[in-house]
């Protein structure tokens, strides 16, 4: 596995989902695409949680657009199943960041899937790259103080 499809080592933030009927494929178990809605959620309650208010332009001036995720499928799971997913930041450029992610099945602990989302800070009006807002960047490294030093 590669370094960039890793989690992180401590998660800075966890949401748990259960697998319904609706979210599983013809062969019974959770559609490829939904291992990427949950870690989807995940992201942006962690960011909701660290100030970031997505439907307030007052209180948030940029956009967030994810232009690259990286999966790797390792395991299975089924209707009925709890998935735990972890993120947290890895990387944080100037106007970019990269989110780990984990997928866990709750029960056993059994790795269902790892990677990463790649985002880029945009301006609302010009839709052009923008700094990460420094208070959103101050709450990313208070809650990973880790970052900050590497």
């Amino acid at each position: 596995m590669s370094d960039s499809a890793k989690a992180p080592a401590a998660p800075a933030h966890c949401e748990y989902f259960k697998v319904r009927y609706r979210d599983t494929d013809a062969q019974g178990h959770l559609y490829f695409a939904n291992y990427l809605v949950f870690a989807d959620e995940a992201a942006g309650t962690y960011m909701s949680s660290l100030g970031f208010d997505w439907s307030d332009p007052s209180q948030t001036p940029c956009l967030v657009f994810t232009v690259n995720i990286n999966i790797d499928y390792l395991d299975e799971c089924r209707i009925e199943d709890t998935v735990r997913a972890e993120v947290g930041y890895s990387r944080l450029g100037n106007s970019s960041a990269q989110l780990d992610f984990a997928l866990f099945n709750d029960a056993c602990g059994t790795a269902l899937a790892r990677g990463h989302i790649r985002q880029v800070f945009v301006d609302r009006d010009s839709r052009r790259s923008t700094p990460i807002p420094p208070a959103l960047r101050e709450a990313i490294l208070n809650r990973q103080p880790a970052l900050a030093a590497g």
